[in-house]
């Protein structure tokens, strides 16, 4: 792993520097940023191991994950296909899936001191909004442990006609897209903005102040780069 600049903030600092920002605005990545994990790719697997998803919608994905791990498919072409895999199926079905899967598999990962912060900052009447590449349905039904109501939330998704999920997408935030999508949302100049990967660090960019969490090494490059100052939860604290 990259050498990070300076020293990671303690978790005082961490929340002392937000605080001191006096954020109106604050933005929030999910995977990896407000709980350990990859919930998007680990819920696709979770829906196929269940039999949620088709033997034959199985395959094609489980064949384009692994030319996206080749880097044969682009980060926003594997989202945006994670999300159309469940065409066919009642929005009902994935909303009940997504809560059985989040109690069961990431919400023990959750990381107390995010949720600390999320908690202090609703206290004190901060816009909240979560920014994610995975499913619409596996975030809604995540964030809600935080407090961030779904019309809070810019995720993957797809449209949803009479109930049933189409193929058609509607929104794949993701690098770049993630600006894109919180610009259209009105959002052009967030006060704090958190992430943990390198398809975060546009948007980190756009904040007046930017707070890597739990950060990937690319991102630790780009942190050092840009004098960023880095925060690592305590359960995922290297060594």
């Amino acid at each position: 792993m990259p050498t990070l600049s300076t020293r990671p903030h303690s978790t005082e600092e961490f929340l002392a520097s937000v605080h001191t920002l006096s954020p109106k605005i604050a933005v929030f990545d999910c995977d990896g940023t407000l709980w350990s994990g990859d919930a998007g790719s680990t819920f696709m697997k979770w829906t196929i191991d269940t039999g949620l998803v088709s033997r034959e919608a199985a395959d094609w994905i489980d064949a384009r994950y692994r030319a996206y791990n080749r880097g044969e498919v682009s980060e926003i072409a594997i989202c945006g296909e994670m999300v159309q895999l469940y065409q066919g199926l009642r929005e009902e079905e994935l909303r009940r899936a997504a809560r059985e899967f989040f109690r069961e598999k990431i919400e023990r990962n959750i990381f107390p001191e995010m949720l600390q912060l999320i908690n202090e900052l609703r206290e004190k009447g901060v816009d909240i909004w979560a920014v994610s590449s995975t499913n619409d349905w596996v975030i809604e039904e995540g964030v809600q442990r935080f407090g961030i109501p779904a019309e809070r939330v810019l995720s993957a998704r797809v449209e949803v006609k009479n109930g049933v999920v189409t193929d058609v997408l509607r929104d794949v935030p993701t690098d770049e897209g993630k600006v894109a999508s919180l610009n259209r949302s009105g959002i052009t100049t967030p006060d704090a903005v958190f992430g943990n990967s390198i398809h975060d660090a546009a948007m980190l960019e756009i904040a007046r102040r930017a707070f890597p969490v739990n950060p990937t090494a690319a991102l630790i490059d780009k942190s050092n780069r840009e004098g960023w100052t880095v925060y690592y939860p305590a359960s995922v604290t290297p060594v």
